[in-house]
C-alpha cells in the first residue's frame, strides 16, 4: 500500500514562510510523481505544486509560483514544499499526493488517487 504522511503545518503570519514535509517510501519517491494539494473549507481541492519522479521537473500553479518551491531529499525520502511569502488565501488543509507512473505530466491532477492526511496552514496576524 502506498503511504504518506505530511507534517509541518502551522500558524503564520502574512508574508512568513513554513516548510511542509511529505514522508514517502523510497519506491514511491524513485517511481511516481508526488504534488501537494491544498483545500479551504467550502472550496474544491486544488492542486499547487508537484515534482516529476523521472526527470525532477517541476510545476506550479499560478497562485504560488514564485513563492513556493517543491523539492525532494531521497536520502531522507521527503518531498517539501517551501512557501514563503504567505498569504492569507494560503490558509487550506495541505496534502501530499502520488499517484501510478504514468507518461503525462505531473500537473494532471485529476489523476493523483493516494492521499495524506493532510496537515493544517493557517496564515493569519
Amino acid at each position: 500500500q502506498v503511504q504518506l504522511v505530511e507534517s509541518g503545518g502551522g500558524l503564520v503570519q502574512p508574508g512568513g514562510s513554513l516548510r511542509l514535509s511529505c514522508a514517502a517510501s523510497a519506491f514511491i519517491l524513485d517511481y511516481y510523481p508526488i504534488g501537494w494539494f491544498r483545500q479551504a473549507p467550502g472550496k474544491e481541492r486544488e492542486g499547487v505544486s508537484c515534482i516529476s519522479s523521472s526527470d525532477g521537473s517541476t510545476y506550479y500553479s499560478d497562485s504560488v509560483k514564485g513563492r513556493f518551491t517543491i523539492y525532494r531529499d531521497n536520502a531522507n525520502k521527503m518531498v517539501y514544499l517551501q512557501m514563503n511569502s504567505l498569504k492569507p488565501e494560503d490558509t487550506a488543509v495541505y496534502y501530499c499526493a502520488t499517484r501510478r507512473p504514468d507518461r503525462l505530466w505531473c500537473g494532471t491532477w485529476s489523476l493523483y488517487d493516494y492521499w495524506g492526511q493532510g496537515t493544517q496552514v493557517t496564515v493569519s496576524s
